[in-house]
Parts: C-alpha cells; structure tokens; sequence
C-alpha cells in the first residue's frame, strides 16, 4: 500500500482522524466524541483523559482499516486550552477550555489598562477571557493550592505530546494563542509572565509547527511503528487555513462548528485594537489574523433543546429545521437574533454579553424564530469579516469548513449575508487535511498534488444578489443593536450572577 499520513484534530467536543496518501485521495476517518464539564456558571472544562483515549481510539481504527502504520501523523488542536500538571505530566485539574469564561472581569481590567494594548501587540492574543494568560491569573488568586503546586501549564494538545514523548513543547502556533508568546520574537513574552505570577520555566519549551519526534516504543500506540514520525502541528484554525488553501492574498477562511470564526493569511500581523483581532502563527513565516465568535452551532442546538424542548437533536431535526426556514423569506419579517448566548468574542468582547430576538410582534411564527437564529450568527461572523478585511485588499472568496456545510440552506445565507463566493472544498476536515499538510512538508514531500486535486473537487456558492440587498440594510441595524442594549444587559447580568 502507498503510504499515507494521518492529521489528528483535538477538538473541543471530539477527536477527528483523517487518513490521506501524498496524492490527496481521502483513505479513512475516524471520530470520537467526549463531554465537556460545566460545574458552576462561567465554568467550561474538559478531562483530558478522555481526549488521549479519544486519540487512541481515532488512530486504532485507521491503523485497523488501513493495516498499514501511517509514514506520519500530525496535529491540529483547539486553542486556549489551560491546566496545571505535576512533573510527570499528570493533570491536576480538568482542562480550563476556550469558553470558560470565569476570568472576564480580569482580562476586563487589562483591557481598559493603558498597558492592554501593548500586550495585545505582542502577544497576538485578544485580551478577553479565553486567553489562558487571564486564566492562570484567575488561578493564582482563586485557586492558591493548585497553581503553586503545578509543575507547568499546559494545553490538551501538549498533554498528549507530553504522553507520547515524556517532553514539555508546545508549537508556535498554540503558544501563539495562549496571551503570554511575542508573536514577533517566537519566545515567552515577559511582561504577560509577569502578569501571570510565573516564570518561563513554568511553561513548555516553543517549536516550530514543523517539530518531529519519533516514538521509542509502540506498546501503548495500536498499529503504529518506530518509523512513524509524529509531526508537533498547529492550531485547529491556522490549520484550516492552510488545509483550505487560504493563506494567499484575497482568500478567507470561515469555520462554524460549536463557535465560529473568520480568519485570512498574512506575512505581518493584521492589528486592530478595537475589534481585537487576533493573530496567531501557522509556522515562523506566516500569520492566520481574523476573529473568532462563540456562538455558532452552540446557538442553534440551544435553539432545539432548550427553546424548542427536543431532549435528543437528531439528524431529523436538523433537516427538520431547515425545510422550515426555507418558507420564510430573508430577513425572517424584521425578527432579528443577537446570537451572544454564551458571551462574545470579537468583535463585541463582553463577556457579560446575552443573546436577545428583537422586534418580536404576533406575525413571527416558529420558523421565524429558526430563520433568524441563523441569520444571527451569519451576522455576527460577517462583523468579524469586516474587522480583518483590508479595503485595499478584498476578499474574493472565502473557504468555508465546519458542521454547518452539511446544511445548503444554512450556507445560502452565509453567502447572501456575505455577498462573497464561498468555496467548499471535498477533501475532508480542513484542519486535519492542514495538520496532514505540515506533515508532508515536515518530511520534504511536495504538497502541490495535494493541492491541486483539492482545487478540482471544489464547490462554489454565489451570493444571491436580491437577498444580499435586504441583508445589506438589516446589517447596520444589527450593528448597533448591542450597544443599544449594552447597558441594560450588564444590569441584568450582575441581578443574576
């Protein structure tokens, strides 16, 4: 059999496995699900055990399908994750993930500091509670016991590097996320360590995304050999990125899974202090700048479970959904939703933030308020398009990745929110492709098959121009509505927490 490679995505609710040869024929996948843990309001977090058993188990069945070791496997991994390890690598806590949201009033304070802005220049990282900066700082002043005890902070994705190889190293591209790395010198930033009440040595040792190792014994690993290399990777959304092939000039990327982003490739960071864009590191050469929202599926599940009371969302449902609201014309008859039900990033950055439907009256019926959930997000991930994009640059095209591609209806409205092309490509998960990607780069092996084959199996899907008209009115009101009500919600927000 020729040989193939495998890009592992450690996600936040499961772990994906894509199997590829160097011609870009898609050869296996696997996935597998975990929960995440949330025990008091604000809290998000994750054993991270389960995500090494995920692991396994994903590299288990495409070893067992393809009877073969892979040549290498490489990594993708969500980002701003954040736990406190003893020396031998056990946690010491579950994982603090990116929507844990119980240090918003810490990052709050650094924000409106004269000093905020620096570290946002710096570092790359909004200051916003996702950071792990603002983590490790809430920490230290609410959990005295665990933050002295701790050996070093890591994320998930280095607490499996960590158990593969007994070694401390994190990639420029998840140290980038973390609040506390000058994207600019590639090295801990330490101003943010001073922050943070900890030294350099309390973290992992930076590497390039192109970082291999080889393992020195397989009894633990299920279909895999010493010649395998193991490939350090990136993060999931640099990762898209480059999977999509959206990192040249006029191209963009969008993700909608559990939340949502918008991201463009650079060779210097895209700044903007206001909406907080963010910039993170594919390799040492090249930026991924855009911004991320929290709420993307997130919202549309809470939509089915909670509002619409279904225990069990199923495959059903779903298109259940969607067969609605396409009886209901753009615009949803002036039903507008805010979609900030699990507080916002970029570019509201409030953490206090909550989601709302305006301009309800006795003609909105259940398909409208389904019509206009969706309409929502597009929104919010279209404020983020406008922050990173350069006027003197524009986005032709945006690549689009995540759950959210499964629905046609859903991407229609994407792309008349928009008004751009978007490109969907078939070659699997875009951050597992990109995580296969760097692999074959890290080995010297041509990507450019890859890559072109990639470009043939591409579907595009134009805006509608009618309905981009009446999006393109509704987006401006949709706009101000939350500094409209800003106030008002953080009334209600400190009543009830």
């Amino acid at each position: 059999m020729q040989k193939y490679f495998v890009g592992i995505d450690l996600g936040t609710g499961s772990t994906k496995a894509v199997a590829m040869d160097a011609l870009g024929n898609t050869l296996a996948t696997a996935q597998s699900y975990y929960p995440t843990s949330n025990p008091q309001p604000g809290y998000s977090e994750q054993n991270p055990d389960l995500i090494w058993r995920a692991f396994i188990n994903c590299i288990n069945k495409i070893t067992t399908n393809l009877n073969v070791p892979p040549a290498a496997i490489s990594f993708s991994s969500a980002m701003h994750s954040i736990m406190p390890v003893d020396e031998q690598g056990n946690a010491l806590t579950d994982a603090m993930l990116w929507s844990d949201a119980r240090s918003g009033d810490i990052a709050q304070k650094i924000r409106d500091n004269a000093n905020g802005e620096d570290l946002y220049k710096h570092t790359g990282t909004a200051i916003y509670a996702m950071s792990p900066l603002f983590k490790l700082m809430w920490l230290r002043e609410n959990d005295k016991e665990f933050f002295n005890k701790a050996f070093k902070f890591i994320s998930i994705k280095e607490y499996v590097w960590f158990k593969l190889f007994d070694v401390f190293e994190v990639d420029y591209s998840i140290a980038s996320a973390m609040g506390m790395f000058d994207v600019l010198q590639l090295k801990w930033y330490d101003k943010a360590l001073d922050l943070a009440g900890i030294s350099s040595a309390k973290l992992s040792t930076p590497v390039n995304t192109d970082h291999k190792r080889y393992v020195a014994t397989v009894d633990n690993l299920p279909g895999i050999d010493t010649q395998t290399a193991f490939i350090i990777g990136a993060s999931d959304g640099c990762c898209a990125n480059l999977g999509g092939n959206a990192v040249r000039p006029g191209i963009g990327a969008l993700t909608i899974g559990t939340s949502g982003a918008v991201r463009v490739g650079s060779k210097a960071p895209v700044y903007n202090y206001k909406a907080m864009t963010f910039n993170y590191l594919l390799n040492a050469d090249i930026f991924i700048c855009g911004g991320a929202v929290n709420n993307g599926g997130a919202a549309v599940d809470w939509l089915l479970k909670d509002f619409l009371k279904l225990e069990h969302v199923s495959d059903e449902n779903y298109k259940y959904l969607f067969k609605t609201i396409d009886t209901v014309k753009p615009g949803s008859e002036g039903l507008v939703f805010l979609p900030y039900l699990y507080g916002e990033r970029a570019p509201v950055w409030d953490a206090k933030s909550s989601g709302a439907f305006i301009n309800i009256n006795i003609k909105h019926q259940q398909q409208h308020f389904l019509r206009a959930a969706l309409e929502g997000v597009c929104f919010a991930l279209n404020d983020v398009l406008n922050a990173v994009e350069n006027p003197e640059e524009p986005i032709k095209e945006i690549v689009i990745s995540g759950g959210f591609i499964t629905s046609a209806t859903w991407v229609q409205i994407l792309a008349d929110i928009t008004g751009k092309k978007l490109v969907l490509l078939q070659g699997g998960d875009s951050s597992s492709v990109g995580a296969i990607y760097l692999a074959m780069e890290a080995l010297g092996i041509d990507i450019s098959p890859v890559i072109n084959k990639e470009a043939q199996d591409r579907v595009e899907i134009e805006p509608n121009a009618e309905a981009h008209v009446i999006y393109s009115k509704i987006f401006p009101i949709y706009k101000k509505l939350y500094s409209d009500l800003k106030s008002s919600v953080h009334q209600l927000y400190d009543l009830n927490n």
